[in-house]
């Protein structure tokens, strides 16, 4: 890997374009809505968690960027997805879609450190998570007795995320019972592919999410991203009952390295966020790419760091769109 000191100056923060309309950011990605219906997304190195973001991670952008298309383009069969073309390691030009406003959670195992998370609730001593009826005895990261949903609300910017359940969302009118039903049973289908995958190469997908929304012809379509280190915890499997027993957290390779290193150092909803150091931000680039390697089976193909990140992306775009960069 390149020096550390040219990876932590050459991370991708900035992804504003001007040549291109209809610009929103994001905590990650800046998007573009182009005037023909298509979506630019262009995932960046920012690094956010607890709803803010608080630092940039070397390769970060690349390898969710890159590990969502190897999940979009095995999981056709079960459902189509927003895709159109890759034109740079870190972008992907899609369908616009009309997004759903709920987030659907997957759950195989008891653990997390956010507030919408079933570990922090439970042992607050709540028993009923998302509707969901809970035994008491339980143990962070235990295995739960079978698979759950457990959906959150599309936070506004400055907000948070909150629990809600299938009856609350139905009630609400957020989704139609049809709606709720075909994101339901997509989503545990998504989750079951992506457990066995994991599971052939050492990993455990302890629990994921996905976002959805409609197509121009109103079909239910997967959307941002899928079964990335951002989106999604994973544990090495060869190490997790060793850990249990002995009442460690597991070994990860998702953005949980980064939550429990501010965790405990602070109280993220409440105290300012120490600096994090570039030697800790440079092992989780390295977890990043491990995490890529192990889900996929593919080496993954670092892109040259010798000039900046973002003009190599400006002149791919330019190439992809140059009915906007060439006037």
């Amino acid at each position: 890997m390149t020096d550390p000191k040219i990876l932590i100056t050459n991370c991708l923060t900035d992804a504003t374009f001007t040549e291109l309309p209809n610009h929103t950011s994001g905590k990650v990605r800046e998007s573009y809505d182009l005037t023909d219906g298509r979506r630019v997304m262009i995932a960046t190195d920012r690094q956010s968690a607890f709803d803010q973001v608080l630092a940039a991670v070397p390769f970060k952008g690349q390898v969710l960027n890159q590990t969502a298309t190897f999940w979009f383009e095995r999981t056709t069969n079960i459902c189509p997805n927003h895709i159109l073309t890759v034109p740079d390691p870190n972008v992907v030009i899609a369908n616009k879609l009309e997004m759903l406003p709920i987030e659907m959670v997957v759950r195989d195992y008891i653990t997390g450190s956010t507030d919408t998370s079933i570990w922090p609730m439970y042992e607050r001593g709540e028993r009923t998570l998302y509707g969901i009826s809970f035994p008491d005895g339980m143990i962070k990261n235990q295995k739960l007795p079978g698979t759950i949903l457990t959906p959150t609300t599309k936070a506004v910017a400055g907000e948070h995320d909150r629990p809600i359940t299938p009856e609350e969302i139905i009630a609400q009118n957020l989704l139609t019972k049809a709606q709720w039903d075909e994101l339901a049973e997509l989503s545990l289908t998504l989750f079951a592919l992506g457990r066995e995958i994991a599971a052939n190469n050492g990993l455990i997908l302890v629990d994921t999410k996905y976002e959805f929304g409609l197509d121009s012809e109103g079909r239910i379509t997967l959307a941002d991203e899928i079964h990335t280190p951002d989106s999604s915890r994973y544990w090495l499997a060869n190490s997790y009952e060793d850990k249990l027993a002995a009442g460690m957290n597991p070994e990860s390779l998702d953005k949980e390295f980064l939550r429990l290193w501010i965790s405990e150092r602070c109280d993220p909803y409440k105290d300012r966020i120490p600096e994090i150091p570039a030697d800790t931000l440079v092992e989780f680039a390295k977890k990043y790419v491990n995490l890529y390697e192990k889900v996929t089976g593919e080496t993954f193909e670092h892109a040259s760091m010798d000039r900046p990140v973002r003009e190599r992306i400006h002149e791919n775009l330019q190439s992809a769109l140059p009915e906007y960069f060439n006037r």
